[in-house]
């Protein structure tokens, strides 16, 4: 068996702007600076506390759980307005799942929310795990979710494949003994997939699964 765990954010999904408008939102609210879109590639990827607390202006990091509760109230409400399915994604997905690969997702993303995601851009495919951020479990690059993917699979897989477009999804790969491949097109590009030390970059979706299967 192969097992294929997918970040959410930034490799399924674009979900950048959505992330945005909550964090400047609740920034507003503050009366402090907000920032444009492409400022938020960089302050997402390990949750969204941490989120909040990048996007803080220094001096002001004191004020992260508030932050965090305002986006909270709005994410909830708007998770879903701006974000999109990757071109290629559902059919890497149909190819690997159609040659047997086991599919999970494995995001930082508070799991009420990565689950709908999942759910609503990519409905019938066979995922056997969508877990996200809780409290109750370390956050990425943290091995834990991997350990609990893995625990409640029938048999070990042969070989166990950890995607993102992220350090800390290469990470993620390292502290569990997975092989890991850079997704350049989500938010933090090529040159970081590279420092971090991904086996392999994919030029595109489809390029995953030729990567996996070959």
């Amino acid at each position: 068996m192969t097992l294929a765990i997918f970040d959410l954010d930034g490799t399924l999904a674009d979900t950048l702007k959505d992330l945005a408008d909550a964090t400047n939102n609740g920034l507003e609210q503050l009366g402090l600076p907000t920032h444009p879109y492409d400022s938020y590639r960089f302050f997402v990827g390990n949750g969204a506390v941490k989120l909040c607390e990048r996007a803080l202006p220094e001096g002001r990091k004191d004020l992260t759980q508030e932050l965090h509760r305002l986006f909270s109230q709005y994410y909830g409400a708007h998770f879903f307005d701006k974000t999109t399915v990757y071109d290629g994604v559902p059919e890497m997905l149909g190819r690997l799942s159609e040659e047997g690969v086991v599919l999970a997702v494995a995001t930082n993303k508070p799991e009420n929310f990565a689950q709908t995601i999942v759910a609503q851009l990519l409905p019938g495919l066979p995922f056997v795990k969508v877990l996200g951020g809780r409290s109750d479990r370390e956050k990425k690059p943290d091995p834990a979710i991997i350990r609990e993917i893995l625990r409640d699979l029938p048999h070990e897989p042969e070989s166990c494949f950890m995607i993102g477009d992220s350090s800390v999804d290469i990470e993620t790969a390292k502290n569990s003994g997975l092989i890991s491949i850079g997704c350049p097109w989500g938010f933090r590009g090529e040159e970081e997939l590279r420092r971090a030390g991904a086996d392999f970059i994919a030029g595109s979706p489809a390029e995953i699964a030729d990567i996996i299967l070959r």
